[in-house]
């Protein structure tokens, strides 16, 4: 069959379409109007489909042998018939086609990255005065400075953390982290407590409390208290 045949068969088929959906849809109209007389429309109504399965199967036929463009006129006027004569149930079809759909996976949760790590340097250490560096080296307030960025580290991974990971002795630390972490002016910052303070090379010695002050006096830390917690907060050097 070429081109043109098939044209004029499907222009001929489309009309015979339109004229069984004007039939049902009055036949559809007057069940919704008489329901008495439903049963005779829905014989009416059989006979129809009957026919419009018919012509369908030719339409299906014929699309394998006529131009995409035609092919397309079919698809789109096989989904006009079936909301035209439905349309009641247009809407739930839809609502089932996107409920078939497969769901998008969600974005893993980021969690707050790596801690910053800002170290002191020589001369930061020099510029302090005599009474509050003290015996304090470099190496051991660079050193501190790497444990509280592994405190920091260790309650990020807490934050996001789900239960199923987490040891059971952890699981009641966890979500007083997560509260924490909410409060104004620790949102979204790096932080660890100062129960975290348990070394290797910061600890609640004197020591380690002098290299606190020094680290609060160079911008390092910053301290506040929510609830029993001391919280220090990990900050970039003004």
């Amino acid at each position: 069959m070429d081109g043109n045949k098939a044209g004029a068969s499907l222009d001929s088929l489309m009309s015979s379409f339109n004229a069984r959906i004007t039939q049902l849809q009055e036949l559809v109209i007057a069940r919704n109007m008489y329901p008495a007389s439903a049963i005779a429309d829905l014989s009416a109504v059989d006979a129809a489909v009957s026919a419009m399965e018919l012509q369908q199967k030719k339409l299906q036929n014929m699309s394998l042998h006529v131009p995409s463009q035609m092919a397309d006129r079919m698809t789109v006027l096989h989904s006009e018939t079936s909301r035209c004569l439905f349309p009641e149930y247009s809407g739930s079809l839809e609502a089932l086609k996107l409920d078939q759909e497969p769901a998008a996976v969600p974005k893993e949760k980021k969690g707050r990255g790596s801690p910053p790590t800002w170290y002191v340097t020589g001369s930061e250490l020099d510029s302090l005065s005599s009474y509050m560096r003290g015996r304090l080296t470099l190496e051991k307030v660079n050193a501190a400075i790497n444990d509280m960025v592994s405190y920091a580290e260790s309650n990020s991974q807490l934050i996001v953390a789900p239960k199923k990971k987490l040891a059971e002795n952890l699981w009641e630390k966890a979500l007083e982290i997560r509260d924490i972490a909410t409060m104004e002016g620790i949102k979204g910052k790096h932080f660890f407590l100062e129960a975290d303070i348990k070394g290797p090379s910061l600890k609640l010695d004197n020591t380690g409390k002098a290299i606190l002050t020094v680290l609060r006096h160079l911008g390092r830390i910053n301290e506040t208290r929510v609830g029993h917690n001391r919280v220090i907060i990990l900050q970039k050097p003004h």
